[in-house]
């Protein structure tokens, strides 16, 4: 047997391939599926499945396009209602690949066709499952959110299914069995998940909060409360795996634009997505762009903040990294890049337009300036778990996702530092308060982070 994960950090995203006696099957595959075909090659096997354990959410997947591609066939959990050709798959569905065999169990809870896969290599034992492919449903350290569906199901009847799979199912498996989850820290998809990449039965059974002794109400109440965020583009994502998403060969081209087309679109409501990291915007950016860098939760953030209907206008340092850009947008259903700035911010101030600058302070700045007579009002812009973890006294807490409709709580006319855990975060935040007409903005270089490290006081 042939297995293999493929991670990407930056949607927190686990995928699979599975391959014996000339074919393979892939699971929760990225929308770019090249990594799959090239493995696949490297391996002599034929990709002739494609599973999905659920309508995923976070990110946009690559079923179609692996179809399109191989002629593989692609299986959902029946209930999923997917609107293309594909395989509905039941409770003890199998797909045989040589000495594999992919078993599917109905798992309920994340999402209502949510299903899991049982590995068995028959080499080894044609009893006992080998590892098991947990989708959402169960993670290391966590278990899938049950809120992210919308109106069709409550969060409470998600997570009485979502108890009873696990406890009926995934926990009556041998404690030597594989756990492979499709998502890992960062994801939004879970509260609590580790930075493992797999784990056993066993090892959940004993550290994983949510599998401790305890009723299905007590279950319930737990898995529904304190939630976090659920970002828009989540359920635009939902319905393109659904209906099936374009493939990206059929996607237009980016064009470049010269500095005098990009404000054209710019004045026609064209968001300026600028991807370069944060030190550099801070330096040198075009008033009204966001920055969004490519070095971190990029696509995830941009989903987030910017409207799905919004015609975007990249601003790279390299074509490279606008090739890069727009395919991490792709990943999460945005489409409607609309043209990058032609030679970058060079480009821009060779032509005579104006730039714009934040300043960029470190955390021993930041506490020398809050023992000033006009000190700056500090904006954490973490999630409430961070923020409760510890915060600098007297800062005010707006997560970066609420930012845009509760900026009108800050002061516009003194000075804002802007925090977060590292400084990605806050850049982000710092781009937008600027755009919305804020001065006087600081963006703090190494974030709690660094304070910490530096042993300056919080409150928790």
């Amino acid at each position: 047997m042939h297995f293999r994960q493929f991670y990407l950090g930056c949607l927190a995203h686990a995928s699979y391939l599975i391959g014996c006696d000339g074919e393979a099957a892939v699971v929760d595959p990225q929308r770019d599926v090249d990594i799959y075909l090239e493995d696949a090659r490297q391996q002599g096997l034929k990709i002739r499945h494609v599973i999905e354990t659920h309508l995923h959410a976070d990110f946009v997947s690559g079923h179609r396009e692996l179809a399109a591609r191989t002629g593989a066939k692609v299986y959902f959990g029946a209930a999923a209602g997917a609107r293309f050709e594909h395989t509905p798959v039941h409770e003890g569905d199998q797909v045989h690949m040589g000495d594999v065999d992919l078993r599917f169990l109905e798992t309920p809870g994340h999402t209502p066709e949510s299903i899991s896969i049982l590995v068995f290599d028959l080499a080894k034992s044609l009893q006992e499952p080998e590892a098991v492919l947990t989708g959402d449903t169960l993670f290391i350290g966590d278990v899938g959110r049950p809120d992210l569906l919308g109106a069709r199901m409550t969060a409470a009847e998600l997570a009485g299914l979502l108890y009873r799979s696990l406890h009926t199912k995934l926990m009556r498996l041998p404690d030597h069995v594989k756990v492979f989850p499709a998502h890992g820290p960062g994801s939004l998809c879970g509260r609590n998940i580790s930075s493992e990449k797999s784990s056993t039965i066993g090892r959940e059974r004993r550290f994983n909060y949510a599998l401790k002794p305890m009723s299905e109400d007590e279950f319930v109440k737990m898995m529904t409360v304190d939630l976090p965020e659920t970002p828009r583009y989540f359920g635009r994502d939902v319905e393109m795996n659904r209906s099936g998403p374009a493939i990206l060969t059929q996607l237009p081209d980016v064009p470049p634009l010269e500095p005098d087309a990009a404000i054209q679109k710019m004045n026609q409501g064209g968001v300026l997505l600028d991807t370069r990291p944060s030190a550099q915007f801070g330096a040198d950016h075009i008033a009204g762009a966001i920055n969004i860098g490519l070095g971190g939760q990029f696509a995830s953030w941009a989903g987030t903040l910017i409207r799905e209907d919004s015609q975007i206008i990249l601003v790279a340092e390299s074509h490279d990294e606008v090739k890069e850009a727009r395919i991490r947008l792709a990943r999460v259903g945005m489409e409607n890049v609309t043209g990058y700035l032609a030679g970058g911010i060079p480009a821009w101030s060779e032509a005579g337009m104006p730039l714009s600058s934040i300043e960029q302070i470190g955390v021993d700045e930041l506490n020398s300036r809050l023992g000033e007579v006009n000190p700056p009002q500090v904006v954490d812009v973490r999630r409430p778990m961070e923020w409760q973890a510890g915060h600098i006294s007297g800062a005010r807490h707006i997560p970066l996702h609420e930012l845009p409709r509760q900026a009108g709580f800050l002061q516009r006319q003194g000075p804002l530092a802007v925090i977060c855990a590292g400084g990605y975060r806050s850049s982000i935040a710092s781009g937008l308060l600027e755009s919305m007409g804020f001065k006087a903005i600081s963006n703090v270089i190494g974030g709690m982070s660094a304070w910490t490290a530096a042993q300056y006081a919080i409150v928790t």
